[in-house]
């Protein structure tokens, strides 16, 4: 009797400790599932861990790619007073240094969904950049979600100040500026150009831009996001993860989660764009959803508005297929052309 007793106690107390291991666990899994829902923290972390790693890899990558162009670097200017964010590398040929020259200026804005990225990351992009007769300036802005929209916008219109006041030091002639970048930066970059050419745009976002417009030469997009609603609604034919991360994205970066806040158009240039905006280069892989969804339609826009307008894009049977952000892949023709497009556009702009 004794001994059923107390395997009827162990048995019972077994069966506790199992039902609290289960409710244990789904008290997890229900917390974790309500704090995707009611913050983009978790998913942002997720996403700006994947981009790192790729970032790396690209960085790797780079690095077999050198110039026998003898190039000056200056590492982490701050641009902005107090702002332990706002720091960027600045890239020249020595060659301007010995002659005391001053050289079309290149603002190279890093993409990341806005969330992760860094100026580090092509460096050895921006240093053949700079062999081609430029001053490549690199910045990094605050990101997602610790900071959010309209922030960097802030951060890359104090930039544009900042050089101009240290024009010299950075051999950067500043009546020729180029606003370039990928991805998120190229979006923040056609945003700013957008602002520079737009009073009432730039009245709207509350800026006083820090560029005039006779200052800008040309925009230099490259896989960008120029309509953030076409983030907030996916191509229903891609994978439901890629709609999810671009929605955390966007939520991390706009600040809200209602995508039909007012906030997500005033963050996209396509809806203020005018005839005044700059000459631009405009690039994306056929394998990037982006490239049919936004920069296609950019481009055209532009076009409609009399923009000058140099669009690389290529057939849907291209092969390779070519990713998101394939114009930092040289190792490939590819990425080798739209290098080569990119300093051909340049050179007409700045000459």
């Amino acid at each position: 009797m004794n001994k059923n007793k107390k395997q009827l106690k162990r048995h019972f107390y077994q069966k506790k400790a199992f039902l609290w291991t289960v409710g244990s666990i789904l008290f997890v899994i229900v917390f974790v599932l309500v704090l995707f829902r009611v913050t983009p923290w978790p998913g942002a972390m997720i996403i700006r861990s994947v981009f790192d790693k790729n970032s790396a890899k690209m960085l790797d990558a780079l690095q077999a790619h050198t110039t026998t162009v003898p190039v000056e670097t200056l590492y982490n200017q701050n641009y902005r007073p107090n702002d332990k964010d706002a720091m960027l590398d600045v890239y020249f040929p020595e060659s301007a240094a010995q002659a005391n020259s001053q050289l079309p200026v290149v603002i190279w804005t890093h993409g990341g969904a806005w969330l992760s990225g860094d100026k580090a990351n092509a460096a050895p992009y921006f240093k053949l950049l700079a062999a081609a007769g430029y001053t490549v300036i690199a910045p990094n802005y605050s990101l997602a979600p610790d900071y959010s929209y309209p922030r960097p916008v802030h951060q890359l219109n104090d930039l544009y100040a900042y050089v101009q006041a240290n024009a010299a030091r950075f051999h950067a002639d500043t009546n020729k500026f180029i606003l370039a970048g990928d991805s998120a930066g190229a979006q923040l970059s056609s945003q700013m150009a957008a602002i520079i050419t737009n009073p009432a745009y730039a009245n709207e976002v509350g800026i006083a831009p820090n560029l005039k417009p006779a200052q800008l030469k040309g925009v230099v997009l490259n896989c960008g996001i120029y309509m953030m609603e076409g983030l907030t609604q996916p191509d229903p034919t891609l994978p439901k993860i890629i709609g999810w991360g671009d929605d955390v994205s966007v939520w991390a970066y706009a600040g809200t989660k209602d995508f039909s806040d007012p906030v997500i158009k005033q963050m996209s240039a396509y809806y203020h764009v005018t005839n005044a905006f700059p000459a631009t280069f405009i690039t994306g892989g056929n394998g990037d959803p982006l490239t049919k969804a936004q920069a296609m339609p950019l481009a055209t826009k532009l076009e409609s508005l009399g923009v000058a307008v140099t669009t690389l894009f290529y057939p849907d049977n291209h092969q390779p297929s070519l990713p998101h952000e394939y114009q930092f892949n040289l190792d490939n023709a590819d990425g080798q052309n739209a290098f080569n497009a990119i300093v051909a556009f340049l050179k007409a702009r700045t000459q």
